[in-house]
């Protein structure tokens, strides 16, 4: 072999060796609770939270099982973005299960009903041992290789626009709001959450439901475009507005729904009308639409009638906002290049 080929042998082995790290994202399957699970590109983690309790604790048992398929030894950041059931797990269970370092929430328990004063009382104990933050509107979380912007928090919300966004909304007067549930607080209180890693940005406001959507949309765009939604509140049309939903410019939609539990044929309309969108991904077929309100087979990590297999959804980005998604079901691949 002559010296350049030797060269350009060498050179191909070190631009191999030096692979850019990507930013991983883990959809897990909580039967129509959330919990998703974010690795940035240099290692660090956040569980953004962690499905239900109860269920000989299989929630947390399916968490560090994707943990560990991350390759994670401990969760940097565990952020509880409200306080309902299937969002906020049994935190003991799974502290005693796998460590984790510091939790973010959105501040003490405010609402009342639906048993949440005494998950609360135990989750507190919890904090009295475990770092703890409490986010608010506009902060970052001091990560490595990803940031993290705190966009909503406790019923409140970010008071300037980020960079580059800010721009009218016109899909706030064309779109009818409808009014807030009294037995859905705690849902509007949920940490909302932006996660970027170079030109890749992922939105995920965990349960803001419609009447927030405009609050935080209207009249201007406060967040600008993203690559990725993760989909409100399981994918229920009480929390999928055309003023965030097709406003956002996504190209992708990640669903957390269940079988039963979200994925709405309203939703799904307004997904796939959203400007940009290319394709739905979901934890599971939802029973609540036909085939023409699901994605194809290849996009859904759970199928139907097929129960508690725990396959999960993994999106894996590079810092010049290309990403591939992937189904652990059966390794079906979808990369979307970069813009």
């Amino acid at each position: 072999m002559g010296i350049g080929r030797i060269f350009l042998a060498l050179a191909a082995s070190l631009s191999l060796g030096a692979a850019e790290k990507t930013m991983d994202v883990y959809d897990i399957d909580v039967e129509g609770g959330k919990c998703v699970l974010v690795v940035s590109a240099a290692g660090e983690s956040v569980l953004y939270d962690l499905g239900w309790p109860g269920y000989n604790g299989r929630d947390a048992d399916r968490i560090v099982t994707a943990a560990k398929a991350a390759g994670l030894t401990k969760i940097d950041y565990l952020v509880v973005s409200h306080y309902d059931l299937d969002h906020m797990g049994d935190v003991p269970l799974l502290v005693s299960k796998f460590p984790v370092k510091h939790i973010v929430d959105h501040g003490p328990l405010t609402t009342k009903g639906k048993g949440v004063d005494e998950r609360y009382a135990k989750y507190a104990e919890v904090l009295k041992t475990v770092k703890h933050t409490t986010a608010l509107p506009g902060h970052k979380a001091p990560l490595k290789g990803m940031a993290m912007t705190v966009i909503t928090s406790a019923g409140a919300w970010i008071d300037k626009p980020l960079a580059g966004a800010g721009q009218p909304n016109p899909l706030c007067a064309t779109t009818q709001n409808k009014p807030n549930r009294a037995d859905d607080a705690e849902d509007n209180m949920s940490i909302g959450l932006l996660f970027s890693y170079g030109k890749f940005r992922m939105l995920d406001l965990a349960d803001f439901e419609w009447d927030y959507d405009h609050k935080l949309m209207c009249p201007n765009n406060p967040i600008g475009k993203v690559d990725v939604y993760q989909v409100s509140i399981h994918g229920q049309d009480k929390g999928v507005s055309p003023v965030l939903a097709q406003a956002l410019g996504a190209r992708v939609a990640l669903m957390g729904n269940g079988p039963k539990k979200g994925g709405a044929p309203a939703s799904w309309e307004t997904l796939k009308a959203a400007p940009g969108m290319e394709d739905i991904w979901q934890i599971h077929y939802s029973l609540n639409g036909d085939k023409a309100h699901n994605p194809p087979e290849n996009f859904i990590a759970n199928l139907e009638g097929v129960s508690d297999q725990a396959h999960w959804i993994k999106l894996s980005a590079k810092s010049d906002g290309s990403f591939t998604v992937t189904n652990s079901r059966n390794g079906f691949t979808k990369a979307y290049p970069k813009p």
